[in-house]
């Protein structure tokens, strides 16, 4: 396959060293493809609407699968599918990332291939019996035996992660698209987070799950609590979701409480717990920072208690004194206990412009309404 200047790079290490030879994947894209779709309706600088559209010819090119649907979970640097097998979280981003660059736009040809995502997940991707989403399927969409997202997660039939930004795309989907048969989708998604995934006895998250909703392993994980705050009640906003939406709003305000003691005194939000273990990682990666900025600013403007924006306030101190790269540009991925930094991709497979871009976007909108 001849190599097409519309392809972007793999990875960027932590010292700015492109490493052209690194592998791609269906979430670098699509996030890629959200994020500069979204600032350029934010900002309007034509660059970004490039950038947008360089992230779209890419992925309907290069990750698109013509024969089975939806869309390959990987390829190489020359562009060959590497896994081909169909991750609900990668057809999720694919969705979220193409329903923005619809909106964008105003294609409906992406738009119609937004839907399209959408009813191949719903036909292909669900549990028909016990509810919510599978973690995977094969290439054809049959059953998959190893149906991890990454080598640090178990294999389970389910996840709070996978259900999690499988909520985000639909809710940004029925803000362009408002459907019925979708506002529904999103409604039991709601219900499955108050009844399976929320603890509602410490108002943290079950991350794993037997296909049966029996929960696996005990760890904490404080970005995705502090996440799913505002995500859950971004989703339960949609007209038509009204009763969801006074329910979500106690229930942001609860998680971002518990959230709250994962602070450091420095303003950071620690990483996870083993609480098997009883083992605190308290590295300080940059995507639970920015998350933290967004979901407290969210339980601030939903219970206008002063704390809340003090700790947005404190995350972005943090970033900028920690985490953001004030030299050669993006965010670090972390730092260490001890404050040495972490020396994993600044940019890559897994880290690319959207937890920090979309936090700096959703913080710049919300104060922007504020405005007289």
């Amino acid at each position: 396959m001849v190599k097409s200047s519309f392809e972007f790079n793999g990875e960027v290490d932590a010292y700015n060293k492109v490493l052209t030879h690194a592998s791609r994947g269906l979430v670098m894209y699509s996030r890629i493809l959200w994020t500069f779709s979204a600032a350029y309706q934010l900002q309007n600088r034509k660059e970004y609407l490039v950038m947008a559209d360089r992230a779209y010819e890419g992925l309907m090119r290069q990750f698109k699968d013509a024969i089975n649907e939806g869309y390959f979970w990987s390829i190489d640097h020359k562009g060959v599918p590497l896994e081909n097998r169909k991750q609900l979280y990668g057809q999720a981003f694919a969705l979220y990332g193409i329903t923005e660059y619809a909106a964008a736009t105003n294609n409906p040809e992406a738009l119609k291939k937004a839907i399209e995502i959408y009813v191949l997940m719903e036909e292909s991707g669900k549990d028909k019996v016990n509810n919510g989403y599978w973690e995977a399927r094969a290439h054809d969409w049959s059953i998959l035996e190893d149906m991890r997202l990454s080598e640090k997660d178990p294999n389970v039939a389910k996840s709070m992660n996978t259900h999690l930004h499988i909520l985000e795309a639909y809710t940004r989907l029925a803000q362009e698209w408002p459907n019925e048969g979708l506002l529904q989708a999103i409604d039991q998604l709601l219900a499955l987070f108050k009844k399976h995934i929320i603890r509602s006895s410490t108002s943290r998250q079950q991350l794993y799950f037997l296909t049966d909703w029996t929960p696996v392993g005990d760890f904490e994980s404080y970005g995705h609590d502090i996440e799913s705050s505002w995500l859950l009640y971004e989703a339960a906003c949609l007209p038509g979701l009204e009763k969801r939406k006074i329910e979500f709003a106690e229930i942001a305000l609860q998680m971002a409480t518990a959230s709250s003691v994962a602070v450091d005194i420095d303003g950071g939000l620690f990483y996870e717990k083993d609480l098997l273990n009883n083992h605190l990682n308290k590295e300080k990666h940059w995507w639970p920072q920015a998350e933290a900025m967004v979901g407290f600013f969210n339980a601030w403007e939903i219970g206008k208690k002063e704390i809340y924006l003090d700790r947005s306030w404190s995350s972005w101190e943090f970033i900028k004194a920690k985490i953001r790269d004030n030299k050669n540009g993006e965010w670090f991925w972390g730092i260490h206990e001890d404050g040495s930094l972490l020396s994993l991709p600044k940019a890559g497979f897994w880290k690319c412009p959207y937890h920090n871009g979309r936090a700096c976007i959703e913080i710049i909108k919300r104060i922007k309404s504020y405005e007289i």
